[in-house]
């Protein structure tokens, strides 16, 4: 009896042992939710962290977006660039690791494609540096315009020009300016032909002695940049017109004016339909010459003899020439021969194709009737039908194209 009773006593009352047991558990038990939490909450600030910097390397444009922020805010509430939306690619916190990982994939996804298309593109719009708003890019020319008034002369000095495009086979131009005082056409005045040279200076000054003051703002300063050609018809580049009385003449001022196309006809020479497909596992690029109409005469009976001249151009050099057949007394051949270059990508961006529309001559030299510029850096309905060819792989694009002088 005696031994039940400590036997029931020691089971009814814990010992020490198991109280200092029980107790380490309990608080080790504690510690570790207490861990699990805040490891928790690490992981969601530290993948918010990751996934953050993820998105910034991913994306060229997500720091020049927060920059642009910046200077937006700093700007007047009526401004346009007052957007404080939140940067693409900042995913919320609450936002899983799953989530995050397809964002980040598809981030890297898109980014990896633009690459690509960026190196086959004919250049993107900070590389081109060229005017976007849809009307050619002709370059442009410095002057400077002042009168004397106790000489009675109007002085006129031409500086330079920039950007000028290419008018000859080499890739590059002859240019001089001709200057009149409009509605005066009769007497001109030239400056010097600048050998194949797209950026010019010339800094040659010209006077227009004894003209009153009064007459002079009356005229209309008038400069037309051409290119010059020894065997053929000097091509016209582009014009600015400035009326006299619109400017401060009692001091010398210096403008820089966009050159506009040359509003002498030349835009009535026809126009030209023709394809382009570009083949980026062959390397090449096919040349399918359709058919011409509205052609300009050029010859005394009112009709040309038209034919139609390819040039490859890589750089300033010529690779390889090619011609269709000539069309005997026709303003609306009909011409479908198409011709096949051999491009490399990493070609393209240098590369040139000139078309020119000639007249056939048997007694004389042959006469352009036209010519049209592909490539990345041409005018506007090039450059347009030149990207279509490159984001239509293996496809015939073909577009109407004005013919130029």
């Amino acid at each position: 009896m005696h031994i039940n009773r400590e036997v029931s006593a020691s089971k009814g009352a814990p010992t020490s042992e198991i109280i200092i047991v029980s107790s380490v558990l309990a608080l080790s038990l504690s510690i570790t939710i207490v861990m699990c939490g805040l490891c928790q909450w690490c992981q969601r600030k530290l993948g918010k962290r990751y996934k953050n910097s993820l998105d910034t390397v991913g994306t060229p444009d997500s720091s020049r977006g927060i920059r642009n922020e910046k200077k937006a805010l700093k700007l007047p509430s009526g401004g346009k660039s007052t957007n404080t939306t939140v940067v693409p690619g900042q995913a919320q916190p609450e936002e899983g690791d799953k989530k995050a990982d397809q964002r980040s994939s598809v981030s890297d996804l898109v980014n990896s494609l633009t690459s690509e298309m960026l190196m086959l593109s004919p250049g993107s719009d900070e590389e081109d540096g060229h005017d976007s708003s849809g009307r050619e890019t002709l370059g442009r020319i410095q002057f400077s315009v002042g009168y004397n008034f106790q000489e009675s002369t109007l002085t006129v000095k031409i500086m330079k020009a920039q950007e000028l495009p290419a008018k000859d086979f080499s890739g590059t131009s002859d240019p001089f300016v001709k200057i009149y005082l409009l509605p005066d056409k009769k007497h001109k005045l030239e400056t010097k032909v600048k050998r194949k040279n797209l950026n010019p200076h010339w800094n040659e000054t010209f006077l227009f002695e004894g003209f009153p003051y009064e007459k002079v703002v009356q005229r209309v300063l008038y400069l037309q940049v051409l290119d010059y050609d020894r065997f053929s018809r000097n091509d016209p580049i582009g014009e600015v017109s400035i009326p006299l009385n619109k400017i401060d003449l009692t001091q010398m001022q210096t403008f820089w004016k966009e050159l506009k196309p040359c509003s002498d006809g030349s835009g009535s020479r026809g126009e030209l339909l023709l394809s382009l497909c570009y083949n980026p596992s062959a390397n090449s690029i096919i040349v399918n010459i359709i058919k011409a109409r509205n052609l300009k005469a050029m010859d005394i009976g009112g009709t040309s003899d038209p034919y139609v001249k390819v040039w490859l151009m890589y750089k300033d050099k010529r690779v390889e020439k090619k011609k269709t057949v000539v069309m005997k007394r026709c303003l609306n051949p009909i011409f479908n021969e198409s011709f096949i270059f051999e491009v490399p990508t990493e070609k393209l961006r240098e590369t040139t194709i000139i078309i020119t529309v000639m007249d056939k001559d048997r007694l004389s030299r042959n006469d352009v009737i036209g010519k049209i510029y592909l490539s990345w850096k041409s005018g506007p309905g090039e450059v347009k039908h030149w990207k279509d060819m490159i984001s239509h792989p293996r496809t015939a694009v073909a577009q109407w194209h004005q013919l130029k002088a």
